[in-house]
């Protein structure tokens, strides 16, 4: 046996240890590893990591390139990780990849800049691809590279099925919430985690799932809905009563922060709203539950529109982009099958998460996005509610006579981030006792929103001709912009209760009338049964699925990816009830695929 040197050992110890510390540093971009998870995760994470060093030995020959390569990678993965979290509240999942185009698009909205720590991580970067360097492996023979690396490819997919298992479940105790993605990420590290939800790309057909199983479930529901008709979705029917115009906004971003706990203002930011909240004539208004959080406002519009809920769809993923590939059931495709001129309308880029191709296949006749906003108003870099409600009455203006209108409306006012400063935009709201800017600055565009759809509503409430107006907030904003709230409440923002990690799930909602209409207040519902509401109200016709939802809204009036609540207000994970859920997830499978 040839003596083996100092420089060879060297050279080994660094071929173990880097991709080791490379665990650690990209951990490190977004927690203490050592804190959070227990040595077995670590270990696994690690051997992932050891892996793809001997596999990219294979392809490089010399162990310093794939030593280099992976510094370069994993910093970068580590730092664009840091950055998402800190934009959006939750870290990078695989869905995200369905998501790029739209990240692009919004990507210069943000201010980039590091805290010390993450300037430390990028510092031992460095020094481990200087260390890297220094490693004199090299694999020459082509049949010892092709078998270490064929081995360690079978070994790394093998451990890849092996972590998605129940055993590896049972050994290594996961932390498998998927409506906590952060803890979820910091608990297994970041490479198991992506694991761990990929598994969830795909959409298993529910347990007794058939096509004549839903028609089925469908059927024994014909004749039940309530009001003037049942339709089968897709039919047709000629009603005399005067239908009412729908407006629906879904203002983005739009959240009561005091849900969190008690906080201080300089004035009331949202004085209408809460006016609303407490109860009026021909309103109805309360808490709605939503299924994300600081982002993919996609799925807050899916929910509602499509009345199917994220609960039974992969944490994470976007339906918009990766389930809605034909024409769809959907409250406006229902709405023109009775008669309606269905328009959406979104002051931004059409390609936004497909909507260009999206709203077509769910109903809508037109699209008017940012290129149909002529000379806007914009507070920071975004359309103004104020320019966008104009435009929404524009239209009312101009409508076909003939016709009753169906608008969907996704405003852009309030999108993040709120840390930079603008020439056309001051903040008006302090809190007491904070510093924050993010939290003044987005407290202060919920003044504005305020403010605007009173006056929105004061216009419509003057129109002669029957109008029923839904407004909701698709999700609240992220973790950076409430820390300080959390703070005031003696909370520790890292060590949130499982119940106050629910009400950062929740928005307010209110459907007003310019005519007499059941009132109501103080309800809470999920974004799944708003379309249900706005039927309702406006004496339409249920169809089989409707009227469907209608009963199970009686058992559980809140359905979402975080919880269900039952009428008795027990909170439940949807899988801790899955079975009562069964025909609600048959439904949906059959719409979104099947139908």
């Amino acid at each position: 046996m040839k003596h083996i040197t100092n420089s060879t050992k060297f050279s080994l110890f660094l071929f173990l240890f880097i991709p080791t510390a490379i665990f650690y540093c990209m951990e490190a971009f977004l927690c203490n590893p050592f804190e959070k998870q227990n040595l077995s995760i670590q270990l696994l994470n690690i051997l992932f990591f050891q892996l793809f060093t001997l596999i990219g030995l294979f392809f490089l020959k010399k162990a310093k390139y794939i030593l280099r390569a992976e510094c370069v990678i994993f910093c970068l993965t580590g730092l664009v990780n840091y950055f998402i979290l800190a934009f959006r509240g939750t870290p990078f999942m695989p869905w995200d990849l369905f998501s790029l185009k739209t990240a692009a698009s919004v990507a210069d909205n943000y201010n980039y800049t590091v805290d010390i720590k993450a300037l430390l991580v990028i510092l031992m970067f460095i020094v481990l691809f200087w260390l890297s360097g220094l490693c004199d492996i090299i694999v020459t023979k082509k049949k010892l590279r092709l078998s270490v690396g064929l081995i360690s490819l079978i070994l790394l997919f093998t451990l890849f099925f092996y972590v998605q298992s129940q055993q590896a479940q049972r050994i290594f105790r996961f932390y498998d919430k998927l409506f906590t993605p952060t803890t979820m990420t910091f608990r297994n590290g970041t490479l198991v985690t992506l694991i761990l939800q990929s598994k969830y790309l795909s959409v298993e057909k529910p347990a007794g799932y058939s096509l004549e199983k839903a028609d089925e479930i469908l059927a024994s529901y014909k004749n039940k809905g309530a009001s003037l008709n049942t339709l089968t979705p897709g039919s047709t029917v000629s009603i005399k009563e005067e239908l009412p115009s729908i407006i629906v906004i879904m203002n983005e971003a739009f959240s009561d922060l005091n849900i969190l706990g008690d906080f201080t203002t300089n004035t009331d930011y949202l004085p209408f709203v809460h006016s609303l909240l407490k109860g009026v004539d021909n309103t109805q208004s309360g808490i709605a539950n939503v299924s994300v959080l600081g982002g993919n406002t996609a799925n807050s519009e899916f929910e509602f529109l499509t009345s199917q809920s994220m609960a039974f769809l992969p944490q994470g993923s976007i339906p918009y982009q990766q389930y809605l590939k034909k024409q769809s059931f959907s409250l406006a495709s229902y709405l023109k099958d009775l008669g309606y001129e269905t328009v959406a309308i979104h002051p931004y880029g059409a390609s936004g998460w497909q909507r260009d191709f999206v709203y077509p296949r769910l109903g809508f006749d037109t699209f008017y996005s940012l290129e149909d906003f002529k000379n806007p108003e914009k507070i920071r870099k975004y359309i103004s509610d104020k320019h966008n409600y104009e435009k929404i009455i524009e239209f009312y203006e101009k409508k076909d006579n003939n016709r009753p209108l169906f608008l969907f409306n996704v405003t852009m006012q309030n999108h993040s981030s709120y840390s930079e400063e603008f020439e056309n935009f001051t903040p008006s709201i302090q809190v007491t006792g904070s510093e924050d800017k993010s939290l003044s600055q987005y407290l202060s565009l919920l003044k504005i929103s305020d403010e605007e759809i009173k006056k929105l509503i004061s216009y419509f409430k003057n129109q002669e001709e029957k109008v029923l107006l839904l407004f909701f907030g698709d999700h609240q904003p992220t973790d950076s912009v409430v820390r300080d709230i959390w703070l005031q409440n003696n909370k520790n923002p890292a060590e949130l209760s499982h119940q106050d990690q629910r009400l950062r799930y929740q928005v307010p909602f209110f459907l007003w009338a310019n005519y007499d209409i059941e009132e109501a207040f103080l309800q809470e519902t999920s974004l799944n049964y708003l379309a249900l509401r706005v039927l309702r109200a406006a004496n339409l016709p249920l169809s089989e699925y409707y009227s469907f939802l209608s009963t199970q809204e009686e058992s559980f009036p809140v359905i979402s990816a975080i919880q269900a609540k039952d009428s008795q207000q027990n909170s439940y994970e949807i899988t801790e009830i899955k079975e009562k859920l069964a025909d609600y997830a048959i439904l949906q499978y059959y719409y979104l695929f099947d139908r």
